[in-house]
């Protein structure tokens, strides 16, 4: 059984933010309060430790109290320069992932990513929505991975490949599908801010 102690929570927080006007994310207020608050309130509850994946505003994000780990590779490359850095810093046999603009993240994410893990030999657990259509999305950057995956990941980089899906390929994976879409609701414009506020008031 995987407990609370056995994982490291990484928010990444490393993206460019183009459609925010390249503002930094994280910091962007949400009811009042930096995204990245949010994130944190969600995440430590469910994880030993927390990470930051951060490119900007490092001494704002260190504030926080915890690690603030830069990507190594350079331009922005997305959430697996994230990945790369945070098994880098984890210290334990698991390594949780979320975003830092999705404020209404699953309060019970890590536990249920670990019941799937414990169901059989699975290197990674992804979260996916159902949306009301039915239709169900992966969501791949909340995930649960070993962290003994930097081998992997390191040599899907090193091919200069970027895309998520494709790493997921490689590995023994298998997702928990969510049934409310809203929890990996993530802002990408001003408009869609304000909207999230209004339904988590």
């Amino acid at each position: 059984m995987i407990s609370t102690k056995d994982i490291t929570g990484l928010i990444l927080a490393g993206g460019r933010a183009q459609r925010m006007g390249g503002i930094d994310k994280g910091l962007i207020p949400f009811h009042g309060k930096p995204l990245i608050e949010s994130a944190i309130a969600k995440l430590k509850p469910q994880v030993q430790t927390i990470v930051i994946n951060a490119n900007r505003s490092i001494t704002k994000y260190a504030t926080y109290g915890y690690p603030v780990v830069m990507d190594e590779t350079p331009d922005f490359s997305g959430p697996l320069a994230g990945f790369s850095v945070g098994l880098k810093a984890c210290r334990t046999p698991y390594l949780l992932t979320s975003p830092c603009d999705s404020p209404l993240l699953p309060n019970n994410l890590a536990e249920l990513l670990a019941v799937e893990m414990g169901r059989g030999d699975f290197q990674l657990v992804y979260a996916s929505s159902k949306e009301a259509d039915g239709k169900v999305w992966a969501q791949p950057v909340f995930c649960l991975m070993r962290s003994n995956l930097q081998d992997s990941l390191d040599q899907f980089l090193q091919k200069g490949d970027l895309k998520i899906d494709r790493w997921f390929k490689e590995l023994r994976t298998s997702t928990v599908v969510f049934d409310d879409p809203l929890v990996f609701a993530n802002v990408n414009t001003p408009d869609e801010l304000k909207k999230l506020e209004e339904v988590s008031a």
